[in-house]
């Protein structure tokens, strides 16, 4: 007998779908022509946004802590499935990546940089989109998804590029995948039973997450606020503990 559908995921396919035709039907989001200007532009030890750009360590430092924990031999029995290991992987490995490219691109910000700081972060997210698919959905559901998502997550920073390139800047499809997770993931965790302990620690990195993209948006009020701390750099700190905190909650999870 074939297995009756799941309504649950076809409900989420179409949340999905219909986001990104709400997406489609607004008008072209262009890049703000000052996003480069941020608030803290000191220099220090003869390098340029001081701490803009050395607070990306703290990026670089929760990935490593993240692939320690995996591959050493408690991070091995965290998972009922050992392929569930694999996207918390790239999670990790990623995140060094967005620690080297958001570095990269705060030594001299432009678009071009730019690049290669938005993909490592959409990578990112649809790795930790993976690896709550694998363990809410199904294991295979979550890693046969899981090069679609990176197509979409490179995708839409392509898009993004192209478009800024060609002097009709459209960040559309770029602030689509970082809604997706930030949605849909909560979602999951209502729809589907847990198989781990920790729920409240993955929304505690969704809620971490968006208090950085706050920061971020606030840059120069908390600058003139603080007078010592920018927004970004404060964006940076708080969105690398979120990614820390995956590893944190990888750690104390009970298998249920």
């Amino acid at each position: 007998m074939p297995h009756p559908p799941d309504r649950k995921a076809l409900g989420l396919w179409l949340l999905a779908a219909v986001l990104a035709g709400l997406a489609w039907m607004l008008p072209r989001i262009p890049q703000p022509l000052q996003y480069h200007d941020f608030a803290d532009r000191r220099a220090c030890f003869g390098v340029a946004n001081c701490f803009d750009t050395a607070s990306n360590s703290l990026f670089v430092l929760a990935g490593l802590a993240g692939l320690h924990f995996l591959f050493n031999k408690r991070g091995r029995r965290a998972f009922i499935d050992a392929r569930e290991a694999i996207p918390y992987r790239l999670f990790f490995l990623f995140a060094i990546l967005v620690g080297l490219g958001s570095a990269y691109y705060h030594l001299a910000p432009d678009n071009g940089r730019l690049v290669w700081d938005r993909a490592a972060i959409a990578l990112a997210l649809m790795s930790l989109f993976a690896a709550i698919l694998c363990e809410r959905v199904s294991v295979a559901a979550g890693l046969r998804l899981l090069p679609w998502l990176y197509a979409a997550g490179l995708g839409s920073v392509a898009w993004w590029a192209w478009s800024e390139a060609h002097g009709s800047g459209d960040l559309r499809a770029y602030g689509l995948m970082q809604l997706y997770p930030m949605l849909l993931i909560p979602l999951l965790l209502r729809l589907y039973p847990p198989r781990y302990s920790g729920d409240r620690d993955i929304l505690a990195v969704i809620g971490l997450y968006l208090l950085a993209l706050l920061c971020d948006l606030t840059d120069h009020q908390i600058t003139a606020l603080t007078g010592v701390a920018s927004g970004h750099t404060a964006k940076h700190i708080i969105a690398a503990l979120a990614m820390y905190w995956v590893m944190v909650r990888l750690k104390r999870r009970r298998i249920l």
